[in-house]
């Protein structure tokens, strides 16, 4: 494993929830997001504090077929690194073949299987987390990409089981750990709940304990505030998903809080809509016609605007405009009224 890999979570750098311990070298991922962590979104994440990105996840079989899709979905730029790109699939020669492609095609920093996500589409392709009822192909999968792309380092992700009566994290935890994978990102939930209930960080602890290779954590990372309570679990550091959605700033606010920090970041509302006015202006430029790009951006509108004054409203307004110009329409003047006026 190389030493640029091991600086982006080593296992040595387990925390405690002494005082003491707090530490701002504790890394913070952002967790790969179908639809939502494209490069624009990776960026502006990364600009705010997020350490280690990864792409959304790809098939195997769009990596073999290189599609316009499958590009817009490795793309990136060079200050994202350090970044890996996410794999998903069930077949063993398969997706080694689409990571030597991966590696080929863009250069990763790392390539990371994806053994976590809930959603059918994929587990019916024998995908994501279907593999963790599965752990003879999921070691297989592993072994297999690990030698495909070697010496690149592989990591992975994976939710801590199927359901409430099949939780196997910490097996699976050492079967990957034993085929050679070098990083391990735990989402405490199991593939059951979806993204309901809450995440099982006494879960991610006793993976902590099972594997030598860093662990992350991953679930329930709301506020800034949240790491404090999962310190004490020794993760070698913690992935954020959902919230930097609404709020890009979650990964300066922890780390500020790690470093004691007596005043806090937290962003205005003009900062925050000078966010939105930019990721949108980047979204025209990519998707090259403004009112797909506007529309494809709805629903991250929705998340930015979360806690904005007259939140409920403004959302349906929202939900129906195509341009840019109106989104100005609705944001200026709000913003406007919402701010401290200057004195003179």
């Amino acid at each position: 494993m190389s030493n640029e890999f091991q600086t982006t979570g080593p296992h040595s750098s387990k925390v405690h929830s002494s005082a003491s311990s707090l530490q701002p070298s504790v890394p913070l991922f952002l967790a790969p997001m179908a639809g939502v962590t494209n490069s624009i979104f990776r960026r502006i994440c990364k600009e705010r504090g997020a350490d280690i990105l990864t792409t959304e996840f790809v098939s195997a079989d769009g990596i073999m077929h290189r599609n316009a899709r499958t590009q817009r979905y490795l793309d990136f730029t060079e200050e994202e690194r350090p970044l890996g790109v996410q794999l998903f699939g069930g077949d063993p020669e398969r997706l080694a073949e689409a990571a030597r492609a991966v590696v080929d095609w863009v250069n990763p920093d790392f390539i990371d299987l994806n053994f976590g996500c809930p959603v059918n589409k994929v587990v019916c392709r024998h995908g994501g987390s279907s593999l963790l009822r599965d752990c003879p192909t999921l070691e297989k999968v592993a072994q297999a990409v690990i030698k495909a792309v070697a010496p690149l380092p592989v990591t992975a992700k994976i939710r801590i089981g199927w359901d409430e009566d099949s939780i196997n994290a910490t097996t699976t935890a050492r079967l990957l750990e034993g085929a050679g994978i070098g990083r391990l990102a735990v989402h405490g939930r199991t593939r059951s709940q979806g993204y309901s209930g809450k995440a099982n960080w006494n879960v991610i602890a006793e993976v902590v304990q099972a594997v030598k290779i860093p662990v992350i954590g991953n679930g329930d990372i709301v506020v800034a505030e949240d790491v404090l309570q999962h310190l004490s679990t020794g993760v070698a550091g913690f992935m954020i998903g959902r919230a930097a959605m609404t709020n890009p700033w979650i990964f300066s606010e922890i780390k500020s809080l790690l470093r004691g920090d007596p005043l806090r970041f937290q962003p205005t509302l003009q900062e925050r809509w000078e966010l939105i006015h930019r990721h949108c202006r980047e979204e025209i430029v990519l998707k090259k016609n403004e009112a797909i790009a506007i529309s494809s951006m709805r629903a991250r509108l929705m998340a930015y605007t979360k806690g904005f004054p007259g939140a409920r409203p403004l959302r349906e307004k929202i939900s129906t405009i195509n341009s840019l110009a109106e989104l100005e329409t609705l944001l200026t003047p709000l913003v406007k009224e919402h701010s401290p006026q200057k004195t003179k």
